[in-house]
């Protein structure tokens, strides 16, 4: 038992620590192309930090173990809302303006929905994991067509930001393609430590890879979104915080599960559809209630708010520790 969680502790680290330089590396790659700094901001950073999800789903599917690929996803959208918003507003109360409830939000919710008939039937086939991709690709293109299309003062904003950052973190292009390639090595590496880990927990407790994904594995690979967030909440940057999440969810529920089906069709279980999933879509929706704006203010989620978040996580993870306990 110490070894696998030797190994996982060390797989967390590296993991979190070379999607980090992954995404410094495809960012310069990227600005040496000729990218925007505004869409390098947009889609090359905003995908790293789900890079961790990504390789671990992968992994898992292809190693034959669908229950943390799945776990991982949904977990990690879960432990995004409930878990990482919840300690953000306890940081400092988030304000949510009305385009993300008017647009990226009902997207999310959408999303949601389409997942669920996706995995109603208790299999995802590789069919259904090439649509769930296709929509990602359809849904990705036009939030970048929307990001391009704000205001030049808020594109603006966010170009010089990133431009900054790469300016800060300048690099030759040698030395950029260096640490892309590094980077994906050590995702792989890192990924193989923390599923073997996983596993064998899994085995050793007699504990379905399921549980085992929703709890370890996706708390360990949701940590990017969880410094970036408290990081930007710091700064108050609160759509930064709260557009990471959403984001993050999206490419979770799309990208993460749509190619780990496209590797390894995979059966169902029914938990997902009973308990997972409606948590999952429950907390979405509570996001339009927490963030709709009253009385003519903008909407916030309040400390108490993120307060009723994190309780909801701390009681769901309860229930999923009792399961095993009791099985």
């Amino acid at each position: 038992m110490a070894l696998p969680l030797l190994m996982i502790v060390i797989g967390l680290i590296v993991l979190v620590w070379s999607a980090d330089i992954f995404v410094e590396g495809a960012a310069a790659i990227a600005r040496f192309l000729g990218m925007s700094p505004l869409l390098i901001g947009m889609v090359v950073i905003g995908f790293g930090t789900s890079a961790p999800e990504l390789s671990v789903s992968a992994l898992s599917a292809w190693q034959g173990n669908p229950g943390i690929a799945l776990g991982n996803a949904y977990g990690s959208n879960i432990t995004n809302i409930a878990l990482i918003l919840g300690m953000v507003a306890l940081i400092s109360p988030i304000t949510v303006h009305s385009q993300i409830v008017k647009k990226e939000l009902p997207v999310l919710f959408a999303v949601t929905l389409f997942v669920l008939g996706q995995v109603y039937d208790g299999d995802l086939s590789r069919m259904d994991a090439v649509l769930e991709l296709a929509v990602f690709v359809g849904v990705m293109t036009w939030m970048v067509r929307q990001g391009m299309s704000k205001t030049a003062e808020t594109t603006d904003v966010l170009g010089e930001e990133v431009a900054e950052e790469l300016e800060e973190h300048a690099m030759s292009c040698a030395q950029a393609v260096i640490w892309l390639v590094s980077g994906l090595l050590l995702l792989v590496i890192s990924s193989r430590l923390l599923v073997w880990g996983a596993v064998s927990i899994a085995q050793d407790l007699g504990v379905s890879d399921l549980v085992i994904g929703l709890t370890i594995v996706a708390i360990g690979t949701s940590l990017p979104e969880l410094a970036s967030s408290i990081a930007a909440a710091r700064k108050g940057e609160h759509d930064l915080a709260l557009g990471n999440i959403i984001g993050s969810n999206l490419f979770n529920t799309l990208a993460v599960v749509g190619l780990a089906g496209v590797i390894q069709p995979m059966s169902i279980p029914l938990e997902i559809v009973n308990r997972d999933w409606p948590l999952m879509a429950l907390l979405t929706v509570s996001l339009f209630f927490l963030g709709y704006a009253r009385k003519g203010e903008q909407g916030r989620i309040n400390r108490v708010e993120g307060g009723i978040l994190l309780a909801i996580y701390a009681s769901y993870t309860v229930y999923l520790i009792n399961t095993v306990v009791s099985a």
